[in-house]
């Protein structure tokens, strides 16, 4: 079983029966319940040249019924974030998450409060801003290459919000996927609130979890190869700021996620070859069978890939480098495309995410325990985890996408030692 699947699995079950980085401060606080206050946080700068737009669009497939909710087409919300030529300053900045979904995501029994842990209603996530100036103009100056973000099983979209703002700063398109009724919330613009529905369905009984890890990654990937189809029409979209579709360098595209959106990563280059490479942000790739044991392979892990991978583990107990795990060891055997494979020392499941950056401060101000802070992100320096993380996938994008070599995935790097480089 994934560490996302087993984690929502654990909380969801629960539910149904009841950070210090450098940058600037991007939140308000605002009263909570009572007389406490509620806790606040912001992102770390982005660290390229270039400032950054963001947008948000929702697409409908017409041609596909939600696999989560039959009868009603799936229906997708997407961002991009950009390179543009003004800084955002003040109101200008977008929100890390709209209201609706801080809303949710921050009360008791949201897959995210129960995930992360942390004290309902006790953070201002709606006060929380990123660093990119809403619906900017795209800064002028050719195509761009463009990466795919997947967040993992239960996350919305904004959980990686870090790390794309600052891929954009360094000059790509990226565009971040929200899978529907899989991500604890999805906001739309008509004012839908779709919900997960994992808490409903994994207090099923006699459940065969490996069977929904594996639909939930066959919909991922197909919410993915959707995207794409749908990348190559917006030259005629006005909802997008002028010069953003023009932009795109559709015969450049990566993928990179974490955990689930890992291995949808990986899975969904299997399948397209559109996806020219893949980073996989701790996801396994193999999951139980329907009495909970055994390991079965995903396609991916079983067929190998002939295009650049990038793996990154943690040190939580069920990850490592690739021999520790059965899916990520197939998927090294089976693979003739150039691959590497790095482990950040004092990590956990969530290092390669927003939590990395937030919960610290929010431990801090009470908002969530220390022992759970250790728990999601382990005991790694926040500011050299997100560096790290940050380095190593524009390095491995820059490597294969724009064809720049920093040489920093060659070996084990002096300016990473807590980087272990998997031979």
């Amino acid at each position: 079983m994934s560490r996302r699947g087993r984690a929502v699995a654990a909380v969801l079950l629960a539910a149904t029966a009841t950070l210090g980085v450098v940058g600037a401060p991007g939140a308000v606080a605002a009263p909570g319940q009572g007389t406490e206050q509620q806790a606040q946080a912001w992102l770390p700068q982005p660290t390229g040249p270039y400032p950054v737009g963001t947008t948000s669009l929702q697409l409908t497939d017409d041609c596909r019924d939600d696999p989560w909710k039959p009868g009603q087409h799936r229906k997708l919300m997407i961002s991009f974030w950009y390179p543009t030529a003004r800084p955002a300053t003040g109101s200008d900045r977008a929100p890390y998450m709209v209201p609706a979904a801080a809303d949710h995501f921050g009360s008791a029994g949201s897959v995210g409060q129960g995930d992360y842990g942390f004290e309902p209603g006790r953070t201002d996530w709606a006060g929380i801003r990123a660093h990119a100036r809403a619906d900017a103009p795209a800064l002028p100056g050719g195509k761009r290459p463009v990466v795919l973000y997947s967040a993992g099983f239960g996350d919305p979209r904004t959980w990686g919000t870090g790390l794309v703002e600052d891929l954009a700063s360094r000059g790509y398109v990226v565009v971040t996927v929200d899978h529907t009724y899989d991500a604890s919330e999805v906001a739309f613009p008509d004012g839908d609130l779709a919900t997960s529905v994992f808490p409903a369905l994994m207090a099923q009984p006699g459940l065969d979890l490996g069977a929904v890890l594996r639909k939930t990654l066959q919909t991922r990937v197909d919410d993915t190869r959707f995207v794409l189809d749908r990348l190559g029409g917006l030259r005629h979209d006005e909802r997008l700021p002028a010069g953003l579709a023009a932009s795109l360098d559709l015969d450049r595209i990566g993928m990179v996620g974490h955990s689930g959106g890992g291995s949808a990563a990986l899975q969904t280059m299997h399948d397209d070859p559109r996806l020219k490479v893949g980073v996989n942000l701790d996801g396994q790739l193999h999951f139980p069978g329907p009495d909970g044991t055994g390991v079965h392979l995903t396609t991916v892990a079983e067929d190998g890939l002939n295009r650049p991978f990038l793996l990154m583990g943690t040190q939580n107990p069920d990850s490592g480098g690739y021999h520790q795990q059965p899916g990520w060891d197939a998927l090294w055997q089976h693979s003739t495309g150039w691959h590497a494979d790095v482990t950040l020392t004092g990590s956990r499941h969530s290092s390669y995410t927003d939590a990395q950056s937030l919960l610290p401060q929010l431990a801090r101000q009470g908002a969530i325990s220390q022992a759970k802070l250790s728990d999601d992100v382990g005991d790694v320096r926040p500011d050299r985890a997100v560096l790290a993380t940050r380095s190593y996938v524009a390095s491995f994008f820059d490597r294969w996408l724009r064809g720049h070599d920093d040489h920093l995935l060659d070996g084990p790097s002096p300016r990473f030692p807590e980087m272990v480089y998997e031979r």
